[in-house]
């Protein structure tokens, strides 16, 4: 959040409050000066062409069961109330609730055997590819937080790493993802919490204003430079230039403005349907919108989560309301990606926690069952059109390729050009690590 005018306050006599003046001066991030967070950023070159990944978390463990793996030929107590459709890809359906999904399924990959999954809700294992225990100091890194770091911005306006999931309380599964031993400076930029994009305006301040107070910063800058023997002050203009240019450009608000989307366009993905359920969950396909948008103006990795689905109750009546929004918003992207040519250069995952018991409860709901989950992949240049994975016929055990989350991330990381045989980043112990663990490879089934 860049916050730039308060009415609260000292004031100088230009009206501009003395807090914000220090505010202007720090030029300042989530507690860390913008300046600091592009000089470590900076230590790694950007690509010319834009890859990216945009990661849609399901937080409370989606049912694998009603969605992409139904058994038809289960008990009823297993097999539940939805029917199966077909889709464009042969021998493959999917839930009767995503008929927009089911038309265009060519275009995607759904992997039916995620079974390496932690028994608690958290968006940990989904950001980091990681399980929470045995981290090292400093805590393992997410996936946006270890691209921003390796690669970097690809425009100085537009930070490498969004989180878009809003603030839902203390739940874990509202996380962005957190930046670990890599450090603050490659968390993610969250306009969702707190004070929104209206905190990224200049509110009234002129660019003129602005920029002669940051002359007036120079004079003390330079002046601090001059006194540090130890040279740390080296490059700080350069730095807070850039930072000036995140400030004063309008690209990165104009991305999250929808209103300068086509309205054709922004229908596609449900406008006025956003909506938070009664428990929080957000139900707000606009976030689809705005993850292409960010993507489009420079953002290497876009994460957000979607609705909330730890079912323990009346699973069908919930499911009937969210699966249609799902379908559409995610339909409506990967359609946009295509239409614009970005399917190549971006990728798309979808996924939960875990997944849900086979067994209905006497409340009409599943339970919690990290044994086994689903995926969905989209774009990245990969080849989809395809199921990977089987469970048994009760959807309780992965029978057929069980896939590790890490795989799915060496996947990912392959796809933006980053090889995770060879890359290391080092924890606060000084101690190298790999992206990805016990040397997980790229799955052949998609590159």
């Amino acid at each position: 959040m860049l916050t730039l005018h308060s009415s609260n306050g000292g004031r100088f006599c230009d009206g501009l409050v003395r807090r914000d003046f220090l505010k202007i001066g720090g030029l300042a991030m989530g507690g860390l000066s913008l300046p600091e967070l592009l000089r470590a950023e900076s230590s790694q070159g950007t690509r010319s062409n834009h890859k990216a990944v945009i990661m849609v978390f399901l937080p409370g463990g989606p049912s694998h069961q009603d969605m992409v793996d139904l058994k038809m030929d289960a008990p009823s107590e297993i097999r539940g109330e939805f029917k199966p459709i077909n889709t464009n890809v042969d021998g493959l359906q999917i839930c009767e609730h995503l008929p927009k999904l089911a038309r265009m399924m060519d275009k995607f990959t759904v992997i039916r055997s995620m079974a390496d999954c932690e028994p608690q809700h958290d968006a940990f294992q989904c950001l980091t590819g990681r399980c929470l225990k045995a981290q090292p100091p400093g805590g393992w890194p997410s996936f946006g937080a270890v691209v921003s770091k390796l690669q970097g911005q690809t425009d100085r306006a537009v930070p490498a790493f969004a989180g878009l999931s809003p603030k839902m309380g203390h739940m874990p599964w509202a996380r962005t993802g957190e930046p670990g031993f890599l450090g603050v400076a490659h968390g993610p930029f969250q306009p969702n919490r707190g004070g929104g994009t209206d905190d990224m305006s200049l509110n009234g301040i002129s660019l003129e204003r602005l920029h002669n107070r940051a002359a007036l910063l120079k004079s003390f800058d330079d002046f601090r430079r001059d006194m540090d023997a130890s040279g740390l002050m080296s490059g700080l203009d350069t730095f807070n230039e850039q930072a000036m240019g995140v400030l004063t450009s309008s690209k990165l608000l104009d991305a999250l403005n929808l209103s300068k989307e086509d309205p054709r366009i922004y229908e596609r993905y449900g406008k006025g349907f956003n909506q938070f359920r009664d428990d929080g969950g957000p139900r707000l396909t606009e976030h689809f919108l705005a993850a292409r948008r960010l993507v489009e103006a420079g953002a290497r990795v876009v994460t957000l989560g979607f609705s909330r689905w730890d079912y323990h109750s009346n699973n069908f009546g919930q499911l009937r309301e969210d699966l249609p929004l799902l379908d559409r918003g995610l339909s409506a992207l990967v359609t946009d990606l295509h239409e614009r040519g970005m399917d190549k250069d971006v990728s798309v995952v979808v996924w939960g926690e875990f997944g849900r018991t086979p067994t209905i409860n006497d409340k009409g709901g599943r339970d919690h069952w990290p044994r086994v989950s689903c995926a969905m992949l989209a774009g990245g240049g990969m080849r989809h059109g395809q199921v990977i994975g089987a469970t048994d016929k009760l959807g309780g055990e992965a029978v057929d390729r069980p896939v590790r989350f890490g795989e799915v991330f060496a996947t990912l990381y392959n796809r933006l050009g980053i090889d995770v045989n060879k890359v290391t980043l080092t924890d606060h112990a000084g101690r190298p690590q790999y992206l990805v663990p016990d040397s997980l490879q790229p799955m052949a089934e998609l590159v």
